[in-house]
């Protein structure tokens, strides 16, 4: 069936008139006379009472109405969507710097194989800051660690980081059993003030008779060059230190209890762009592929998360601007994550 065949039909029904019908939709009142008595012919029914001034619909063409409407507002939106989806324009992502030190460059990589027309503009951040951006209409689609509740989001889980407590391997803590009060005698080096690897570690070291030494650090590069020159400890994702502990600048320690994961959630406005769905799909797939793989994440559900009820999002305090920049697809693939380390988490 030819969807402007039905078009013609609601604005006939609408304007009861082939003049004024033909004008609306740019053509000839013939055109228009053609497209009804075909639409009669393929339902073998008489649609309007026509006479030299009007036509107004019959009974069959009443109940007919109400089903053309629908398939023609059906039609419109389907167009929209697809024209918002096409791989051309802006899309703007925010990503922790957990993510962009593992798996988000290969999502980058599959970006620009899909969307060759796409810019992307990038705005690495902390959680709490990425989940006020995307509010306020400032990012189109976010990856961090928290789901964001409420009906205008949408959240897929993407995967989980498995969380390690690493040292330098000059520290001598190697290789023995440990607990917390050990780790107390040395530095603590922990991820932005409120957000949950820091609630975790003060929840861990609340119980130790020593008071421990926490030290904030807003940027995950900072943290790991810290940890590897011997300052103190900390509870990283190996998936994030692969190379440090491939070269023997930091080695992992076995410690009682074990950190909990860390989980990682794309999350988008439900009427936002839909490229921004199509992009957090990809960005799930890229996740579980390279946790699968390199054994580094355990992959999460595909399925969305039911926000309600939810878990607070992770408050986060930072000095530090955000750092957005903005690539084209086009550009040649991004050097390693090992060798870019924006200066937020």
């Amino acid at each position: 069936m030819n969807i402007r065949f039905l078009e013609t039909f609601v604005w006939l029904a609408k304007l009861e008139n082939f003049r004024l019908t033909a004008e609306k939709l740019h053509t000839t009142q013939a055109a228009v006379s053609s497209r009804i008595a075909s639409l009669e012919e393929a339902f073998d029914v008489r649609l309007f009472d026509r006479n030299t001034r009007s036509a107004t619909l019959t009974p069959a063409g009443r109940r007919m109405l109400a089903y053309a409407e629908r398939i023609v507002r059906l039609d419109g939106e389907m167009r929209r969507d697809i024209d918002a989806a096409s791989d051309a324009g802006l899309i703007r992502i925010g990503v922790i710097e957990s993510i962009v030190h593992s798996w988000f460059p290969a999502l980058m990589a599959q970006l620009r194989e899909r969307y060759p027309r796409l810019d992307v503009e990038i705005t690495s951040d902390t959680t709490l800051h990425l989940i006020r951006l995307l509010s306020t209409d400032g990012v189109d689609l976010i990856m961090q660690t928290d789901p964001v509740p409420g009906p205008d989001f949408t959240n897929l889980p993407l995967c989980e980081f498995p969380v390690r407590w690493a040292a330098s391997p000059r520290l001598g803590l190697g290789g023995q059993p440990l607990d917390v009060a050990r780790l107390a005698e040395f530095p603590i080096i922990s991820f932005s003030r409120h957000s949950g690897p820091h609630a975790t570690i003060e929840r861990l070291f609340a119980a130790v008779e020593r008071p421990a030494s926490i030290n904030c650090i807003t940027s995950v590069a900072a943290m790991i060059r810290l940890v590897a020159d011997g300052f103190g400890v900390a509870a990283l994702p190996p998936a994030i230190i692969g190379r440090e502990l491939h070269e023997g600048a930091l080695e992992l320690l076995d410690v009682e209890p074990e950190f909990p994961a860390l989980p990682l959630v794309a999350t988008y406005r439900s009427q936002g762009l839909p490229v921004a769905a199509r992009i957090a799909e990809l960005a799930s797939e890229v996740a579980r592929a390279m946790a699968a793989a390199a054994s580094h994440a355990k992959p999460a559900a595909p399925e969305r998360i039911d926000t309600t009820p939810t878990r607070k999002a992770t408050r986060t305090k930072t000095n530090a601007p955000a750092k957005t920049t903005r690539t084209k697809q086009a550009a040649p693939p991004a050097p390693p994550a090992a060798k870019r380390r924006p200066r937020r988490s």
